[in-house]
């Protein structure tokens, strides 16, 4: 109500200029009443990197977003800080998440972020890349062979295909697959790059050996041609010093990283590698493998920053590397902005500090759109400065946000709120403040009044900057009727309260200092004189701390609350109002508000409890004062407390599963995060029962990290309905069972094979597969495996395609190749047995050689391009015609002839230059290109004028 005087009150004024006021605090951010609940949007999730493998068969990918707000919020996403047109079939919003469908790395690959807004504001979510990751396939040309003197060091070059990311594994077969080398002190395999070396060579080396990269990004694999390794034998090995070959580079790290540094050497016989830190002792969390090769820090510090070193030796000679790791730092908070509300015309400084390593920077946005840069501060508020904030801090290494709210109040004073005392006591002699604390928006002007009589400033007498009355040397007759005048450009208010004068409250009876034995009793003696209206209360501390005579355990430890007490400190002559207990914990660095019994700690109070905490949950306290001049610096944090254990509360969500091999069943959660576990020895009671079963199987699952579990079972069915249900447990006790979930045990592989599979040879580097489908209703897929008759079927090439799908197109085949296919029927259980094998050969390469263009003629409106007839080589594909594209310069789309001649017709450009391009067609494929540019004007392409000479002579010959 107070809010709608206020706007009407505004219009009256001015209806012009506040008429557009008020239309744009409605739209973002508004002033605020006390009845005001609404608030802008809170992230509570926001999108993240995302890698989608250009080969999955999902089909779409979701990009995460969610904002809490009252009123609810409505979602926009960006791309490259444009707008992503919702409205098209290539995108669909899922709450806020955003969902591509058929994902395309021309069209999508890039940054996005979510904004989220109400009408208080708008926010935006941090920045997250979708890239799209491929591991390509190794070239298919053989290897050469590798002869190597026995007793020698040798290198193996993995050469990985291009890929991304670039998180690549590498490992090594011997042989045949799945026959991986072990590393040792001898044999090392590089992470950096593939590499395979041995140090020296021994006759047990001999075998074929294969690259094998695997990009967990993806979750492919792929393995290089075999390289033949042939040792050499020598009568006699001669010994060789120490060669470092795999070097360490300088690198930087971020601060809680893992970082790995490699050191390998060759030498007869095997060096030894040690490690050292130059000049400082080696980092607590460093650890050295077992073959001395690989050195890994954990949880980086800045403080690990320098010089490391690994040293190679043998009997023959030693051999040192150098390199040094530069520590830097992700920006971190040490100060952020949170919800403000402040006054109309009010300045405002909103401190957000960061650090890191670089420095960050801090840049802001408001309702979404960049804002200002640095510190900032606001001068004479008005409604428009209202609205979401965020403080970005950024470095090098990537960016945190903040983000708060600022509200702008405006409202004329009341008291209904926080009224004035109906009694305030004062002590003869003494020193009274009678607080007055209306809320108001701009901040009001005071004045007092003693029943009739107009209050000044003298000197007993205070009035203070916020309202409050101060006297001083109370007499008697400083008792009787005070009221407390507030007024601002809104409006006016008032509240009154006695002073009651009492006699001083005086100690008669001190303790005294008093020597006894140990073991023995001690009486301590108060006595105090004080006014007969009054209650009294003697209250005793130790060293201090405030003695409570009814516990023993002052720290009263339960599984969702503690009992604390503290002792007052300096009130800056100004009595303390309130108390705030504050937490931390080790889910987040920030310190919050807890939540407290009684829920508002008075300023005389020296004891509360904090409730509603985490149960087996180590949290630090700390207290903060609170008094008319502001709040003060925060208590120095108790030791660190854990709260007692309790049985946990929460199911886990999000169960479901199915699918797997064949008998098995599996199911699958959403694992409870660490501040759910409640206790020691946390875990999952996982139970299932077939869908009509009476008795529930029930099996324990110990690891608190996983979400999967696999029964395996020979006699199951497969496709067979299940209930199942999970809850948690710990050494308190068993959580609540989620919902139940219905789920399909595993069903069969495929038994049959595709029948009446056929090839069509499409190409030099393409062929078309084609089947006739199983009559199963069970397949899910179909799968063609490929392979060159030179190649080993452990490497055949494998191609998924649906089960909708009749045929297949293969593609980057090698030409004038004899291929083997066969087709499988698959699903989530596996493949089935394979069709016929069908062999077939590629065609011979297309011509390697372009088409030479002899002239470029312009004859009346037409051009007349001729070219050179291309000869096959002997093992190329025969010339069958040409194909002549016509296009506009720069651009890739045109009209497409096809001629058996050695010259076309093309009609000249209306305007700008046109691109003639001729190829070699051949049952192989199209040749390489050649092209000519042509214009509408009357000239020729620089690049034929002097092959054109001769015949250009002739023409004007004949004209004359």
């Amino acid at each position: 109500m107070k809010m709608w005087l206020l706007v009407s009150h505004l219009v009256i004024i001015s209806f012009t200029s506040c008429l557009s006021e008020f239309t744009w605090y409605r739209r973002y951010g508004h002033g605020v009443s006390e009845e005001d609940k609404g608030f802008g949007p809170i992230f509570e999730e926001q999108p993240i990197n995302t890698i989608y493998p250009e080969e999955s068969p999902e089909g779409k990918v979701s990009l995460n977003c969610r904002a809490r707000a009252s009123p609810f919020p409505v979602y926009k996403w960006r791309m490259n800080n444009g707008d992503i047109d919702l409205t098209s079939d290539r995108y669909s919003m899922v709450g806020g998440n955003l969902v591509i469908n058929n994902p395309d790395k021309q069209k999508d690959a890039g940054i996005y972020y979510c904004l989220a807004s109400n009408n208080y504001g708008m926010v935006r979510s941090t920045e997250a890349t979708l890239s799209f990751g491929y591991l390509d396939p190794f070239p298919p040309e053989e290897r050469p062979e590798v002869r190597v003197k026995e007793g020698k060091g040798m290198v193996l070059l993995c050469d990985p295909p291009y890929h991304f990311p670039d998180d690549l594994s590498y490992r090594w077969l011997l042989n045949e697959f799945p026959v991986f080398i072990t590393m040792d002190k001898r044999r090392f395999v590089s992470q950096t790059n593939g590499n395979l070396y041995i140090a020296n060579v021994e006759a047990s080396d001999k075998g074929n050996y294969s690259c094998f990269v695997s990009s967990p990004s993806i979750t492919k694999s792929v393995f290089s041609k075999f390289i033949p390794l042939i040792p050499l034998p020598e009568r006699t090995t001669k010994p060789y010093p120490a060669d470092i070959v795999v070097q360490f580079k300088d690198i930087y790290a971020l601060m809680g990283q893992n970082v790995t540094l490699e050191c390998f050497a060759l030498g007869n016989p095997v060096p030894d590698i040690r490690w050292r830190k130059v000049l400082e002792p080696m980092p607590s969390t460093a650890e050295i493998s077992t073959s001395g090769a690989v050195l890994k820090i954990f949880n980086i510090q800045l403080e690990d920053e320098g010089t490391y070193e690994c040293e190679a030796e043998n009997n023959r000679g030693k051999d040192k590397h150098q390199a040094r790791i530069y520590v830097q730092a992700f920006p971190e908070w040490v100060e952020h902005i949170n919800d403000t509300e402040v006054d109309i015309g009010s300045d405002l400084y909103w401190p957000c500090v960061a650090t890191g390593k670089p420095i960050p920077t801090i840049r802001w946005l408001k309702n979404g759109y960049a804002y200002h840069k640095g510190e900032l501060r606001l001068y004479d508020v008005t409604f428009e400065n209202a609205g979401m904030y965020q403080c970005i801090a950024e470095n090098t290494h990537g960016a945190i946000y903040a983000n708060a709210e600022l509200k702008i109040l405006a409202l004329a004073p009341t008291f209904e709120m926080n009224p004035m005392k109906k009694k305030i006591l004062a002590a003869k002699g003494g020193r009274v403040i009678i607080e007055c604390k209306p809320k108001a928006a701009p901040k009001p002007k005071f004045s007092w009044s003693k029943g009739t009589e107009w209050l000044v400033n003298s000197s007993r007498i205070l009035i203070w900057e916020d309202g409050s009355l101060e006297i001083n040397n109370i007499t008697r007759n400083d008792g009787g009727i005070y009221t407390c005048f507030a007024e601002n450009n809104r409006g006016r208010a008032n509240n009154t309260g006695t002073l009651v004068i009492t006699d001083p409250t005086r100690i008669i009876l001190a303790p005294i200092n008093a020597d006894i034995t140990v073991g023995e009793n001690a009486t301590m003696q108060c006595a105090a004189s004080f006014d007969p209206a009054l209650d009294l209360t003697f209250i005793w501390s130790f060293n201090g701390y405030v003695i409570d005579f009814n516990k023993e355990r002052i720290e009263d430890i339960r599984a969702t609350s503690v009992a604390l007490t503290w002792s007052r400190g300096s009130d800056n002559h100004s009595p303390i109002s309130k108390y705030t207990i504050q937490t931390k914990t080790i889910l987040s660095d920030d310190w919050k508000d807890a939540k407290t019994d009684p829920p508002i700690i008075e300023g005389n109070m020296e004891a509360a409890r904090a409730v509603d905490l985490i149960p087996w949950m180590e949290y630090e306290f700390r207290v903060v004062a609170t008094n008319t001049l502001g709040i003060g610096e925060p208590s120095i944090p108790s030791n660190k407390i854990k709260t007692d254990g309790a049985a946990p509360n929460v199911a886990p969500s999000d169960v479901g599963g199915g699918g797997g091999s064949n008998r098995e069943l599996t199911i699958t959660w959403v694992p409870l995060s660490r501040e759910y576990h409640y206790g020691n020895n946390f875990g999952y009671i996982v139970a299932f029962k077939p869908f009509d079963g009476e008795e529930w199987k029930k099996v324990t699952v110990t690891n608190p990290d996983t979400g999967r579990y696999v029964h395996k079972d020979e006699t199951m069915r497969p496709s067979t309905a299940f209930q199942v249900k999970v809850k948690a447990f710990n050494n308190k006790g068993d959580g609540p069972y989620s919902l139940t979930a219905v789920i399909n045990s595993a069903q069969d592989a495929p038994s049959e094979a595709p029948t009446e599979v056929g090839v069509k040879v499409l190409s030099s580097s393409e062929i078309s597969v084609h089947w006739e489908h199983v009559v199963e209703k069970i397949v899910e897929s179909y799968q063609i495996r490929y392979w060159a008759a030179h190649d080993k079927e452990a490497a055949a090439h494998r191609v998924q395609v649906t089960s909708q799908e009749y045929s297949a197109r293969l593609e980057n085949l090698l030409p004038d190749t004899q291929y083997f296919v066969e087709v499988r029927a698959c699903n989530s259980a596996g493949c089935g047995p394979p069709s016929d094998m069908i062999e077939t050969f590629t065609k011979k390469a297309p011509p390697s050689q372009p088409p030479r263009i002899i002239s470029s003629i312009r004859s009346g409106s037409r051009y007349i391009i001729t070219w050179d007839h291309v000869v096959a080589l002997s093992n190329e594909s025969t010339v069958t015609g040409y194909k002549v594209l016509y296009r506009p310069d720069g651009q890739h789309d045109g009209k497409l002839y096809s001629t058996h001649k050695h010259s076309i017709e093309v009609p000249i450009p209306r305007d700008g230059e046109y691109v003639v391009e001729v190829r070699a067609h051949s049952d192989g494929g199209d040749g390489v290109v050649s092209q000519v540019k042509i214009s509408g004007v009357s000239t020729l392409s620089p690049t034929l004028l002097g092959l054109l000479l001769p015949a250009l002579g002739i023409v004007v010959y004949l004209a004359i």
